[in-house]
C-alpha cells in the first residue's frame, strides 16, 4: 500500500511482538491492517484509538464471519466514529453480513463482479478423475507431464497439507506447508521463500493461502475438491496474474462429481477432463461405518477408522477447525 509514498502503514496481527507494533502506533500511522483479535487487544490496551477514523475497509468479510468474528467486528465498529466511508468485500452475501451493512452503512450501493470477469477466460481449467487411492501417483505424474514450474497444490485439511508436502520432499521436489499450525513468523518464512522462487510447489489450505498476491504462478492444483463453488474461484484465481495465462487442474473422485457439476454451473468457462496413464475405479469407492467423536452420530467415510485416531462428521469437523482457527 506504501510502496513510493509517504503514507505509513502499520500491519497489526498475531505472532508478532506486540511491543514492535505499539511503538509504530505511537509514532503515528495513516492506515492499520490488521486482524479482529489483534485491534481488540490493541484498543483494550489503549495503543489504538480509532477516534479520527474516516474510512472502513473489511476485506473478505465472509471468511472472518464463518471463523466467528462477528462479535469482533461489530465490537470494533462501534467505537468508530459515525459518518465514516465504508467499505465491505465479499465472496458472498448472507444476513449477518447484509446486517453489518445495514447497521454501519449509510445507503450502501451494492456492486457486483462475475466470477468470469476475473481473469478465467485466461486459466486452463480441467478435471482429473481419480480415486482415494491414487491421487498421489496422479499427481507426481501431473507435475512430470504439465511441466509444473510453480503451483499451489490445495488440501482439505492442516494434517493433509503437512502430510503431502514431506511426501513429495522425500520424492525429491521442493514443497514447503502453509497451514494454520504454522506460527505467524513460520508463514512469513514460507511464503516469502515462495515468493522468491525458493520454493516452487507450496501445499496450502484455503484459509492460510488466503490474501497471497504473488506473480507467476502457473498452476492451481485441487488435491482435494473444494465444497463450496466460491472456493474453487477463490482458488483458481490466484493464478493467471497480470494479464498472463494460468492452469488449473481439480481431482475429482466418484463421490465428489455433484461438486464439479456445482462448480460447472457457476462458470461460463469450459472445464474439460484431462486423462492421464493411471487406471481410475469407475464405480464409488467403499464405505466405513464410523462415529463422531464429537456429537456420537454415525457417518460414512471412505477409509477404515482406528482407536488411535478420533474422527468427526462434517458438521463437527468444520466447527472444530473454525474454533482452531480462531486461535491463530
Amino acid at each position: 500500500i506504501s510502496k513510493y509514498t509517504n503514507v505509513k502503514v502499520c500491519p497489526i496481527y498475531g505472532g508478532q511482538k506486540i511491543h514492535h507494533q505499539i511503538k509504530q502506533l505511537r509514532k503515528g500511522v495513516h492506515i492499520v491492517v490488521g486482524t479482529p483479535g489483534r485491534i481488540l487487544d490493541h484498543l483494550g490496551r489503549g495503543t489504538l484509538n480509532l477516534k479520527a477514523v474516516n474510512t472502513v475497509v473489511l476485506d473478505e468479510a465472509d471468511r472472518m464471519l464463518d471463523m466467528g468474528f462477528i462479535k469482533d467486528i461489530n465490537r470494533i465498529l462501534g467505537k468508530i466514529p459515525k459518518g465514516k466511508q465504508t467499505s465491505l468485500f465479499s465472496a458472498t452475501m448472507d444476513r449477518n453480513l447484509w446486517r453489518i451493512c445495514n447497521d454501519y452503512m449509510d445507503n450502501p450501493e451494492k456492486i457486483l463482479v462475475s466470477k468470469d470477469e476475473i481473469a478465467l477466460e485466461q486459466i486452463n481449467q480441467k478435471y482429473v478423475k481419480v480415486d482415494h487411492n491414487n491421487r498421489y501417483p496422479i499427481l507426481q505424474e501431473l507435475i512430470s507431464d504439465q511441466k509444473v514450474q510453480k503451483a499451489i497444490i490445495f488440501t482439505r485439511t492442516r494434517r493433509g497439507a503437512h502430510r503431502l508436502s514431506k511426501k513429495l520432499k522425500k520424492n525429491g521436489h521442493n514443497a514447503r506447508a502453509l497451514h494454520g499450525e504454522l506460527s505467524q513468523n513460520q508463514r512469513d518464512s514460507v511464503t516469502q521463500s515462495f515468493r522468491k522462487d525458493k520454493v516452487n510447489l507450496l501445499v496450502a489450505t484455503n484459509i492460510a493461502a488466503r490474501g497471497l498476491d504473488i506473480n507467476g504462478i502457473t498452476h492451481i492444483i485441487n488435491y482435494n475438491i473444494p465444497h463450496q463453488a466460491d472456493t474453487y474461484f477463490h482458488r483458481i484465481g490466484r493464478t493467471a496474474r497480470m494479464e498472463r495465462e494460468g492452469t488449473a487442474i481439480t481431482f475429482v473422485a466418484h463421490d465428489e462429481e455433484d461438486r464439479l457439476a456445482s462448480i460447472k454451473k457457476k462458470t461460463s468457462t469450459s472445464i474439460t477432463e484431462l486423462k492421464t496413464s493411471i487406471k481410475v475405479k469407475s464405480g464409488p469407492e467403499k464405505k466405513y461405518n464410523a462415529v463422531c467423536h464429537n456429537c456420537r452420530k454415525e457417518f460414512k467415510l471412505p477409509f477404515k477408522p482406528t482407536n488411535r485416531r478420533p474422527v468427526y462428521c462434517p458438521r463437527c469437523f468444520s466447527s472444530k477447525k473454525h474454533r482452531n482457527m480462531r486461535k491463530h
